[in-house]
């Protein structure tokens, strides 16, 4: 069996720039990315996190701690402002040691985010 990284992608929005907010949108998020593609914290190889430039009332990393990932390398970073793009919205890619093909990972896209990659959103399986 031949493993190798992947990448998982997903996004999220919440309604405010408030840390608890923040943290439960962002713990949904990686739930239902780790329920879907069935990972672990001793799959994963690194998380980055990216909020648009308003949320900053705390790092969504946070989030990933509560479920226990303490020993996985995670970085947070404010996206590109690009004009026209979706406010409130924390996006993730987390990078697992898997051995399953590309067309196996399942991307999520939760709350407004399904408009980024509808061809993405919701669980397919």
């Amino acid at each position: 069996m031949s493993f190798m990284i992947r990448g998982i992608r997903g996004a999220t929005t919440v309604e405010r720039n408030d840390s608890e907010e923040i943290i439960r949108a962002t713990e949904e998020l990686l739930e239902e990315m780790a329920r879907q593609n069935e990972i672990s914290p001793d799959d994963i190889a690194s998380v980055f996190f990216t909020v648009t430039s308003e949320l900053n009332a705390t790092f969504p990393a946070e989030a990933a701690r509560k479920r226990g990932w303490h020993l996985v390398p995670m970085l947070c970073a404010t996206e590109i402002p690009v004009p026209g793009s979706l406010p409130m919205c924390i996006r993730v890619l987390i990078h697992v040691n898997t051995d399953r093909p590309p067309e196996a990972i399942r991307h999520v896209y939760l709350r407004r985010a399904v408009v980024l990659r509808p061809d993405w959103s919701g669980d397919r399986r």
